[in-house]
């Protein structure tokens, strides 16, 4: 994708989907009894980003996504968690990325939704002082993996079907 324009266009379409697809899960009740645990769909759209439009885009789509999710659904605490994981799973899906295809996408999901629950975790070991929260990673990387294989098998579809919408 060329064009400046267009390419911002659909930028903003991925953000647009991504929020809504964040704002939407944060209303549905996952109920496993375990706090932090949910699928993140919205991670659907930044894996397809990394894959489909490169660093920068996929970048500036979690980003924007996480700041105005954080302002709409009003959790600015949360916010911080979200920025915590966020950055730590688009590092590793960066890296992931470099040595991945396009057939291979669903285990850069996987890869990334750990570094995510990593990241929350560090936060909230910041948050409540104390390491006492790490006691969750076992559980939290089960978790992680199922949803990141479910996320990454979604997003792998994604991109081969966007692939010839993007590549015009």
């Amino acid at each position: 994708m060329k064009q400046p324009v267009r390419r911002l266009c659909f930028d903003a379409l991925l953000t647009a989907i991504a929020l809504t697809i964040f704002v939407i899960e944060m209303h549905i009740p996952l109920s496993v009894g375990i706090p932090g645990v949910k699928l993140g769909l919205s991670n659907i759209v930044t894996v397809a980003a990394i894959f489909l439009l490169g660093p920068v885009d996929a970048a500036g789509i979690l980003f924007a996504r996480i700041l105005l999710g954080g302002i709409f659904t009003g959790q600015i605490l949360a916010l911080w968690y979200s920025l915590a994981g966020g950055l730590l799973c688009y590092l590793s899906m960066l890296v992931t990325h470099k040595l991945l295809d396009t057939s291979q996408i669903w285990l850069a999901s996987v890869i990334g939704a750990v570094f995510h629950n990593a990241g929350q975790l560090l936060a909230a070991a910041a948050v409540t002082r104390t390491l006492a929260v790490f006691w969750y990673f076992p559980i939290l990387t089960v978790s992680a993996i199922l949803a990141g294989l479910f996320t990454g098998v979604a997003a792998q579809f994604t991109v081969r079907r966007l692939e010839k919408v993007i590549r015009k």
